[in-house]
């Protein structure tokens, strides 16, 4: 299982740092994100302030594509200096064009090897996931995958043994809509993970819900303003609403491309 993991994601990974001249780019985006809430889940089932800075990069190719993403967070109130820095990337390689075929059926576009590399975070986290994934072709949708994923879990956080690996499936959607002159977006991601001996089952949905204001000035898809909604469950696997409660926090969100 450990050579199977490991090939997968150099597989991967091999495939996001390739020459251009042996792939065709179809887009690249970045951007960076304000958020800010009073309502996040705090150690001791409090609820805390934090602002939110991220900055996301995505690709899209012929082989597949990559995420990547960094959070830092910026405590307010009694929380101040409770600060952390927590990111990820995530590359994905199509099998139908390694194998030159069309794996489409039904509403599946295509099949995917994926990988994921979590780092840093509260608990300190150092995590590689690896998987596969399905591209699907869904009416309303701009994309919508699923991933199943095997998680090797790391803690470097000093008094932390390294958790237990579990299975993980995510699901990433984009959705965006029209309502007269006005365009919005609503996209996100669910994570749902098993439960093991040391941790409980946990399941994050944030989904965000956006209004493109760039539009109205000509510039559709760069300024966005809405509010990011985050359900955890089981926050970081506690299980123990004592230590960390279950998460329903709103966030203000603003939102520029680049």
């Amino acid at each position: 299982m450990n050579a199977l993991r490991k090939t997968l994601l150099v597989t991967c990974v091999t495939a996001a740092c390739m020459p251009a001249a042996h792939a065709e780019k179809f887009f690249s985006d970045s951007s960076i994100s304000l958020l800010h809430s009073a309502d996040y889940e705090a150690y001791g089932d409090r609820q805390e302030e934090d602002t939110v800075f991220t900055f996301e990069n995505v690709t899209a190719h012929d082989w597949g594509g990559t995420f990547l993403f960094f959070d830092r967070n910026h405590g307010r109130g009694p929380d101040k200096g409770n600060d952390n820095v927590y990111g990820e990337f995530s590359p994905s390689l199509s099998l139908g064009w390694l194998t030159g075929n069309d794996l489409s059926f039904g509403p599946v576009k295509d099949v995917y090897l994926a990988g994921t590399y979590e780092y840093g975070g509260a608990p300190e986290q150092n995590n590689i996931l690896t998987g596969f994934g399905l591209s699907w072709d869904l009416p309303g949708f701009q994309y919508f995958n699923t991933v199943g994923y095997y998680a090797s879990n790391n803690s470097s956080a000093a008094g932390f043994s390294d958790p237990d690996n579990d299975w993980q499936l995510t699901v990433t959607w984009g959705s965006p809509f029209e309502v007269g002159p006005a365009r919005f977006l609503f996209d996100g991601y669910m994570d749902w993970s098993t439960a093991e001996g040391d941790h409980a089952s946990e399941m994050h949905f944030n989904p965000q819900f956006k209004l493109d204001l760039g539009n109205f000035t000509g510039n559709p898809g760069v300024l966005y303003a809405g509010i990011e909604y985050s359900y955890w469950n089981n926050k970081y696997g506690v299980g123990d609403d004592d230590i960390y409660g279950t998460e329903s926090a709103v966030s203000a969100l603003v939102k520029f491309h680049f």
